[in-house]
């Protein structure tokens, strides 16, 4: 199976606080990979540093092979990796196709000549932006909410668009921050649906945070748990559903099924 992000003692201090801490981790081909720990763990922290909204205090990050440590948001974006956030960021008086246009790149990369000059050419490409947008609206259900605000869609659809948007990038790994916070269980059964589809017919790669943890243990291919900053545990579900050290981790009352 091929290796597709790999983390290699990665830590961040904040002062005299360590929040990651010498944490090694890989994504594999194909695989849900799940990231859970208790509040304060350092999840969000190592998702910062993996999009590059952080640079870490020490260690690497290697995606395909290439060292994509310190690397910005944007050009990690143009790597192919992409996330969504804890708190929804979604433009919220464009509508649902806007919002997916705005991420596509073939929409940046517009001059000025070009769009005067651009003729029959552009006119194609600029069909061809809107198709695949289109196409990831209909993989999200919402197809039927084109032309509506996103401020207008129910929370669990303003979720999906939050990863449409992440995928209207061309990215190849989601990085996906608690895409099921606030969603009731019909929502997630949604949500989930799309998570496999991504991941297994367009064979996109995926790395969840996720506080569910009935919705992580139906998902995930293999989950990982850091607490306090430190990896204690990695495995299939199975595995981390009976590890005591993850149950301790837990205030020793065992996972809970709804956190």
């Amino acid at each position: 199976m091929d290796q597709i992000l790999k983390t290699v003692n990665i830590t961040m201090q904040f002062g005299g606080l360590t929040a990651v801490d010498n944490v090694n981790i890989t994504q594999n081909d194909g695989e849900i990979l799940s990231l859970i720990g208790p509040n304060g763990a350092g999840k969000t922290t190592l998702f910062n540093i993996l999009t590059g909204v952080y640079k870490p205090t020490a260690g690497q990050i290697f995606y395909h092979g290439e060292n994509i440590t310190g690397l910005k948001p944007y050009q990690l974006v143009r790597k192919g990796i992409s996330r969504t956030f804890q708190n929804i960021r979604l433009f919220n008086d464009m509508t649902t196709l806007e919002n997916l246009l705005i991420a596509n790149p073939d929409c940046k990369d517009e001059g000025v000549f070009e769009s005067i000059f651009g003729g029959e050419k552009l006119k194609a490409k600029r069909r061809n932006v809107v198709a695949v947008c289109e196409s990831i609206l209909e993989t999200l259900k919402l197809q039927d909410k084109i032309d509506e605000l996103a401020c207008n869609l129910p929370y669990g659809k303003q979720r999906l668009l939050e990863i449409g948007r992440a995928l209207a990038t061309g990215a190849d790994f989601l990085l996906l921050d608690e895409p099921g916070a606030g969603m009731n269980s019909m929502e997630k059964d949604e949500l989930a649906q799309v998570i496999h589809y991504i991941t297994k017919d367009l064979k996109k790669h995926v790395l969840l945070i996720e506080h569910d943890m009935k919705f992580v243990m139906g998902i995930s291919d293999r989950v990982v748990v850091l607490d306090h900053g430190i990896k204690i545990a990695e495995g299939v579900p199975a595995e981390i559903q009976n590890n005591q050290q993850v149950i301790e981790a837990y205030l020793g009352k065992g996972i809970p099924d709804d956190e």
